[in-house]
């Protein structure tokens, strides 16, 4: 019976239609890799409707200008291009440790989860050409900007914000420009009402360290005396370590540390 069954050819009935069935089945067989077809390594047979990922939009300063981490994609769509660091979610996976394993597999830098806040979510139909993706993009900030020690898929790269989102030249991946432009301007909107400038800046810190934070991040100069009255007019925003940092010119400046976490009221308005 078998060898008349393997001579014509024919199979069981359902044999097929059973095989397909479970190859589909297996549609969260792989999250988190990004493989060519498909995001999360889905194949053209088993690739959900729909897919949610993960993009995480980590600022830092390097060399005193404001610097978003990205990655180059090796792999189709878009090879060569600059992208934020993301994954698809897996089954059962809650989104910020999801957001934290993007980074540090992507480009080996780490990011407490405590840094990351929700940004917004990003489902635009067509923003993905394999399938339907929906991303919900982080914003981080870091006092930091640790060489990327490369990933799995795709090594990372500091980029200055502005090159990063100059119209001519360089563009994202994706619809990953505007996730960065969204990203940069939440931070510099919660400058204006929070302490999370100090996020920016190692301990301990000088007022003149904190206030050129805010200066690249708005883009703009601050007057220093009045920079330094409001943050110390500010109960809880710093405190006095005690210690002093000698300065080339003038007297040592005053070593500072994080407070207690206030929000500004009335706000530090940025220059217009």
């Amino acid at each position: 019976m078998a060898k008349e069954r393997k001579k014509s050819g024919k199979r069981e009935p359902g044999s097929g239609k059973a095989k397909q069935s479970a190859k589909r089945s297996s549609g969260t067989r792989r999250p988190g890799a990004d493989a060519p077809d498909g995001p999360g390594g889905f194949g053209t047979d088993d690739r959900p409707a729909v897919v949610v990922t993960v993009d995480v939009v980590v600022l830092a300063l390097l060399d005193g200008a404001l610097s978003v981490l990205l990655v180059e994609r090796e792999r189709a769509p878009h090879p060569g291009q600059w992208a934020l660091p993301g994954t698809v979610v897996g089954p059962g996976e809650q989104l910020v440790p999801a957001a934290t394993r993007a980074v540090a597999a992507r480009t080996g830098v780490s990011v407490a989860p405590g840094r990351l806040e929700q940004l917004a979510t990003f489902a635009d139909p067509d923003r993905d050409p394999r399938t339907r993706v929906v991303t919900v993009a982080f914003v981080a900030v870091v006092e930091r900007a640790d060489p990327p020690a490369g990933g799995a898929v795709a090594s990372g790269r500091w980029w200055p914000v502005e090159e990063a989102m100059a119209k001519k030249g360089r563009r994202l991946a994706f619809d990953h420009g505007v996730i960065v432009g969204r990203g940069v301007e939440r931070l510099r909107v919660d400058l204006e009402q929070s302490d999370l400038g100090l996020g920016l800046i190692q301990e301990p810190f000088t007022l003149g360290d904190l206030r050129r934070a805010y200066e690249a991040v708005w883009g703009a100069p601050l007057e220093p005396a009045n920079f330094r009255r409001k943050i110390l007019t500010t109960p809880g925003f710093v405190e006095p370590t005690g210690g002093l940092r000698t300065v080339t010119t003038g007297r040592p400046a005053e070593l500072y540390g994080r407070g207690i976490g206030v929000r500004l009221h009335p706000p530090l308005v940025r220059p217009r």
